[in-house]
C-alpha cells in the first residue's frame, strides 16, 4: 500500500487526526490535495509563513500566520458542513503554548466520527500525552517504484530537449536495479541523484548504478542507525555452497505473490573471519536488493527512552524501503544484557520489540544476522519463526582454501596460475578466509619492501608467521564447531 491509498483509508476511516512523518513536504501535500479531491474534500493547508489558506490558492486568511489565531478560524470553518482535510505543516513545535494546545484539542474534539481530518506534515512530529492517542502515524514522501520509474524516464525525456549528445544503454535488468536502488529517497532525492548521472558525462547505462548507490549511502549515512552497503555477487565467496543453493530456492518466492511465502532471513552463526559478512552481502546480491546493516553501536543511546525509539525508527525505515536485506552483524550484541538488570530494562524492551517484528512483519524485507557468540544469543531468537534457517560457517576445507586463495589473488590483479596455489593452500590448515587474505596482503607489502616480484614464496612466509585464531582461541573455536556439530546446524 502506498502513501496515498493510506492515507486515503485513514481519512474513509474517520481518523481525527493523521501524523505524517516526511522528507519532503511539497511532495505530500501535493498527494494530499489529490487524496482531498478524489474524496470531494475541502483542502486547507497551514505554515507559519504562509499562513491558512485553501487549496494550492496563494492567498491566506487574515493574521493566520499565528497558529492560536489560525486554529480559531479552523474552528469556525468547520462549523460550515462540508468536509475538510486541513494540513499543518509544523504545528507539533507550537503545541506547548497553552492557547494553541486548547484550540487544537477544541478542534479535534469537534471532528471525531466525522469526514474532516487534521493531518500533521513534518519531521520527529511529537504530540502532547492527551493529543497522542487520538493520532494515527505513517511515513510519506517517498515514491514506490512505478512513481519512481515514470519520474526517471522523465528527466531523461527533458535532458533529451537540452541535449542532443544523451546516450542511454541501460537493459531492463540494470534499469530495474536502478529503480530498487533508489527506492526510499524523496522524489526530489531521485531527481538529484539521475541528474548527477546524466550531467556527469551525458550517459545513462549499468555504470551509474555505483554512482547511484553511493549517493544513497550518503544520503542515508546521515541518518546515523542505518548503513547502506552495495552487495556482491556469488564468485566473490569461496565454498558456502549450501547456503548459495537454499537461497537460489527462494530467490523466485520472495518477489513472486504465488502460494509460498517469501523467505523471511537466516542466521549465520560460525567461527570468526570465515566470510559470514561477506555471506550477507552475496545474499542481497543473489535476491537483487538493497542492502542496510544495522549499526548497533549508534542504536544504543545514554537518554532514557532514545535507544527504543532508534530502533523503532530504524524498522520503520526497513518497511519503507522493502523489499530490502537488513544485515544485523553480530547480532549477540543487541541482546547481550537482555536480562535487563544492567541496563534497566533497556536491552530487554529491545529484545521484545525486535522479536515482534521479526514474528509478525509483512513486508518482503530478508534479515541476514550473523554471530560469533552462541552463549549471548536468546533462545528465543533461535527457534523457528524468527530465521527460516541456520546455518554453521565452519574453518574452510583445502579445496576451499584454494578458491580463497584464488579470489584474493585475482583481486588484487595477480594471476592464481603463478602460484603453487594447492601448496599454499596445504599450508594453510586451520586458517580463516580472513586470515589467508591477511596473508596475502602481507605478502605483497614485503615483496615490495625487498623490492622483489611477488611469489608463492612470500606468501609461504606470511602464513608461517601467523598464528591464526583457532590456535590462539582453540578452545573457543573448538567449543562454537562442537555445538554446531551437536545440534546437527547446517553448514554453509
Amino acid at each position: 500500500m502506498n502513501f496515498e491509498e493510506e492515507i486515503s483509508l485513514l481519512i474513509k476511516s474517520r481518523y481525527p487526526l493523521v501524523l505524517v512523518d516526511a522528507i519532503d513536504e511539497n511532495y505530500i501535500l501535493g498527494q494530499l490535495h489529490s487524496v482531498a479531491q478524489a474524496q470531494s474534500l475541502t483542502f486547507y493547508t497551514w505554515s507559519l509563513t504562509k499562513g491558512l489558506r485553501i487549496g494550492k490558492n496563494e492567498n491566506s486568511f487574515y493574521k493566520t500566520g499565528d497558529p492560536a489565531a489560525m486554529l480559531r478560524i479552523a474552528n469556525d470553518l468547520i462549523k460550515d458542513p462540508h468536509s475538510a482535510v486541513f494540513a499543518f505543516s509544523d504545528l507539533d513545535r507550537f503545541l506547548n503554548d497553552a492557547a494553541a494546545a486548547r484550540l487544537f484539542k477544541d478542534m479535534l474534539n469537534r471532528i471525531k466520527g466525522t469526514p474532516t481530518t487534521v493531518v500533521l506534515v513534518g519531521t520527529e512530529v511529537k504530540l502532547p500525552p492527551d493529543i497522542a492517542p487520538l493520532a494515527a502515524r505513517i511515513s510519506g514522501g517517498y515514491p514506490d517504484e512505478k512513481q519512481i520509474m515514470s519520474e526517471v524516464n522523465k528527466m531523461i525525456s527533458d535532458f533529451k530537449t537540452t541535449s542532443a549528445h544523451l546516450v542511454i544503454n541501460m537493459p531492463p535488468e540494470s534499469l530495474k536495479r536502478v529503480i530498487k536502488t533508489l527506492k526510499g529517497l524523496s522524489l526530489q532525492q531521485v531527481r538529484n541523484a539521475i541528474n548527477l548521472c546524466l550531467l556527469k558525462d551525458s550517459c545513462f547505462d549499468a555504470s551509474d548504478i555505483s554512482e547511484l548507490e553511493k549517493f544513497k549511502k550518503e544520503a542515508f549515512d546521515q541518518d546515523g542507525i542505518l548503513e547502506y552497503f552495495g552487495s556482491e555477487h556469488n564468485a566473490a565467496i569461496a565454498g558456502f555452497g549450501s547456503l548459495k543453493r537454499w537461497v537460489k530456492d527462494r530467490r523466485n518466492s520472495f518477489f513472486s505473490e504465488g502460494p509460498l511465502p517469501p523467505p523471511k532471513g537466516l542466521l549465520l552463526l560460525g567461527v570468526q573471519g570465515c566470510g559470514k559478512s561477506l555471506a550477507a552481502k552475496v545474499i542481497a546480491g543473489e535476491l537483487g536488493i538493497p542492502l542496510y546493516r544495522l549499526d548497533l553501536n549508534r542504536l544504543y543511546s545514554k537518554y532514557i527512552g532514545e535507544t527504543e525509539e532508534n530502533l523503532r525508527k530504524a524498522l520503520a525505515t526497513v518497511e519503507r524501503l522493502a523489499p530490502v536485506c537488513l544485515w544485523i552483524d553480530e547480532i549477540e550484541k543487541i541482546f547481550a544484557s537482555s536480562s535487563g538488570e544492567i541496563d534497566g530494562g533497556v536491552s530487554k524492551r529491545v529484545l521484545g520489540t525486535m522479536l515482534t517484528w521479526m514474528q509478525e512483519r509483512k513486508d518482503r524485507s530478508f534479515i541476514a544476522a550473523t554471530s560469533n557468540d552462541i552463549n549471548n544469543l536468546p533462545p528465543e531468537l533461535l527457534r523457528k519463526g524468527r530465521f527460516d534457517e541456520i546455518f554453521f560457517a565452519d574453518l574452510p576445507e583445502a579445496p576451499v582454501r584454494e578458491a580463497i586463495l584464488k579470489i584474493h589473488l585475482k583481486k588484487r590483479g595477480l594471476d592464481p596460475e603463478l602460484f603453487d596455489v594447492p601448496g599454499l593452500a596445504q599450508n594453510c590448515a586451520g586458517f580463516s578466509g580472513a586470515e589467508i587474505e591477511q596473508a596475502v596482503i602481507s605478502a605483497l607489502y614485503s615483496a615490495s619492501g625487498a623490492n622483489e616480484k611477488i611469489s608463492a614464496k612470500h606468501v609461504l612466509e606470511q602464513l608461517k608467521l601467523t598464528r591464526p585464531l583457532s590456535v590462539i582461541k582453540a578452545e573457543a573455536v573448538d567449543f562454537l564447531r562442537n555445538w554446531a556439530k551437536e545440534r546437527s546446524i547446517l553448514p554453509v
